[in-house]
């Protein structure tokens, strides 16, 4: 049981980057922004990542930051058409 402790303990989640997570409903995508050292480094830098998303009409933008390890930076998933 210790080993799972020490496992999820805070001192092991601080080793793992902070990302911001941008979802657009158009297009149906998940973006990856990052690393940052911090989540206060991520929330500064959001504001850029939504203001280009913006420019490039995308909508139904919803951000999420958060602690993880991206296996792609930018995800495209099918139109809802085509499932």
């Amino acid at each position: 049981m210790k080993s799972l402790v020490k496992l999820f303990s805070p001192i092991n989640k601080q080793k793992i980057p902070w990302w911001v997570e941008i979802s657009t409903t158009i297009p149906r995508c998940t973006y990856f922004f990052g690393p940052f050292d911090s989540v206060k480094e991520a929330k500064q830098e959001q504001t850029g990542y939504i203001d280009d998303l913006v420019q490039e009409k995308a909508f139904g933008i919803t951000v999420e930051i958060k602690q993880c390890q991206p296996t792609s930076i930018t995800v495209f998933e099918e139109p809802y058409e085509n499932r």
